[in-house]
């Protein structure tokens, strides 16, 4: 580790750089930012806020010459703890730089296409691309917690759009430390910005460029060309997509951080007309011959398909209530404020011993609140186990309900209606909520829960068995089981509360263990964090990103020392 005088020379050098007020060093002020959403946490040398594309490249070179580990967060929403610190054993300080302010999106090519820079937001870009009649990669989901469009490219995140796959992209400006630990910046984004750092940096920031400097080459992907076809195989035994998918690992996408990105080149999407279906079911059965009429059947892909059982449907009727109600009313734009005044009030109630009393006051605050889901919901909810929201073109709205209709006579445990249109958006919203209800409920029952074990997983296209049993043994540990996920991609989200005394990550390693009998990859679309392992074709790819090991040293349970060692 650095000497005191040499930590203090490093802090004093980022400070001359981006100014006092954007160097965070004491406990209080750093604790948004080293913490995980859910999972993860350790100490910081400081934490740096750029203003700047090129103060972030100073910044750079300013903790690579250091030596200190860089570790790079946009939104800080994510649920592995994969863009925090995690522990206190690196060899190395720790500077953490965010790239919140630095919320750049420049629309190309006639709206076909972004360039987004690091700190721009999901829910912004929707907003960029609405008088272009366009869309992001992802519009619900990720999106209304204020998750950052590079945040999804680095991680391959998935998403709830059938035809868009993986965040994806090979058009990338970024920096990296080489073979000789020399920090070099790279750009591979289809735009001639010049050849120095300041004079790309500044160029690419400022959006002075003419059309005639972006080069629009076929070769080179700005989304994922292949999942489109992939995601209809439903015959073949392999998952459709998750994160350590050799062939959609190249460089910026699936890099989780093992470089700096400062901007990346997106394709965008065609906003379509569309109608929701709601399917309820006490058969699995019938969710898999729909889905496979869906994707086989269908001469277009439809637009989403989402998955929730009835426990999860529950849990999150109740502690995803106020999420659900806030975005209802207030929009997306405000959450990630929301999320940061609540850590705050959170921080100082810890300190004098009221852990969770925010979380316990909006609960019952809720709960005076009427009922806020619709009522045809509700009803489906009290008959039927398996709920499926799926989100269909207009054109193929005629097909798809004569579908239902057929199926459904013949088979008398399930049922469909089609949604009005505020049926089909509280749908997709409650589908959104129970991602965070179990947090809530933990939060709650702290007396009775010792946490969440929360799998992320991609089931093969042909498992007809996707319901999971588990051992009795393992079922005994358990308060509640939830169960929702992406369901035409076989993609489910399996969160675990588990009782007080229970070792979570004991747990975790078993479900491992019944994952891989089932052929099952994952994560599917978190990425590895700090809370599963690398597998080989991702840990590769991060040490070919990053051979000195100084961005984001540990992910995947990998080395946290200097060259790997």
């Amino acid at each position: 580790m650095q000497s005191n005088f040499d930590s203090q020379q490093t802090i004093q050098q980022l400070i001359q750089i981006v100014g006092q007020q954007h160097v965070l060093t004491q406990d209080h002020d750093t604790r948004l930012y080293r913490q995980g959403r859910r999972y993860g946490s350790g100490k910081v040398l400081a934490v740096v806020v750029p203003g700047t594309l090129f103060e972030q490249w100073q910044v750079l070179q300013a903790a690579v010459n250091a030596d200190c580990i860089v570790i790079m967060q946009a939104a800080n929403t994510g649920l592995t703890g994969g863009s925090t610190p995690f522990g206190d054993d690196y060899d190395r300080p720790v500077v953490l730089m965010s790239t919140r302010r630095l919320a750049g999106i420049q629309v190309i090519n006639q709206g076909q296409q972004v360039i987004c820079l690091p700190g721009a937001t999901l829910d912004r870009l929707e907003k960029e691309l609405a008088p272009f009649n366009r869309e992001p990669h992802s519009v619900i989901g990720s999106s209304c917690i204020g998750a950052s469009v590079l945040g999804g490219i680095c991680n391959n995140s998935g998403g709830a759009l059938v035809r868009r796959g993986p965040a994806y992209t090979e058009l990338a400006l970024y920096a990296r430390v080489n073979d000789s630990g020399e920090l070099e910046l790279v750009n591979h984004l289809g735009v001639h910005l010049g050849e120095t750092p300041e004079e790309i940096l500044t160029k690419l920031e400022s959006q002075n460029y003419q059309i005639n400097d972006i080069v629009n080459n076929p070769s080179c992907c700005a989304s994922d060309h292949r999942y489109a076809h992939d995601v209809k195989q439903v015959d073949e035994a392999t998952p459709a997509r998750f994160n350590a998918d050799p062939s959609r690992l190249f460089e910026a996408s699936g890099s989780a951080g093992k470089v700096c990105v400062f901007a990346v080149r997106l394709d965008t999407f065609e906003k379509i007309p569309s109608q929701v279906f709601y399917v309820g079911t006490n058969s699995h059965d019938d969710l898999t011959e729909i889905r496979r009429f869906l994707l086989k059947d269908l001469l277009r892909l439809p637009i989403a398909g989402e998955y929730i059982h009835r426990v999860a449907y529950d849990i999150g009727a109740e502690y995803g209530k106020d999420t659900f109600m806030f975005i209802e009313k207030l929009g997306t734009a405000k959450v990630p404020a929301a999320f940061a005044m609540k850590d705050k009030v959170d921080g100082y109630l810890e300190k004098i011993g009221l852990r969770n009393l925010s979380d316990k006051i909006l609960q019952i605050v809720t709960k005076l609140l009427p009922n806020h889901l619709p009522k045809r919901m509700n009803e489906f909810r009290d008959l039927y186990e398996h709920h499926l929201m799926i989100r269909i073109e207009n054109q193929d709205v005629d097909q798809v309900e004569a579908f239902l209709h057929d199926y459904f006579q013949q088979h008398s445990l399930g049922g469909f209606f089609r949604c009005t249109e505020e049926e089909g958006r509280k749908a997709f919203l409650h589908r959104f909520a129970v991602a965070g209800a179990a947090i809530r409920y933990r939060d709650t029952h702290r007396s009775d829960v010792e946490d969440i074990v929360a799998l992320d997983i991609a089931l093969r296209r042909n498992d007809r068995e996707w319901v999971e049993t588990l051992p009795k043994a393992m079922d005994d540990l358990i308060i509640h089981k939830l169960y929702y996920g992406h369901f035409l991609c076989h993609v489910f989200h399996q969160d675990y509360i588990v009782k007080k005394g229970v070792d979570p990550l004991a747990m975790e390693h078993q479900m491992w263990h019944l994952l891989d009998d089932r052929g099952a990859e994952y994560p599917a679309e978190h990425n590895v964090g700090h809370l599963y392992v690398a597998k080989p074709s991702l840990k590769n790819h991060y040490q070919k990103l990053d051979p000195t090991n100084s961005f984001n040293v540990g992910i995947g349970q990998t080395s946290k020392l200097k060259y790997w060692k």
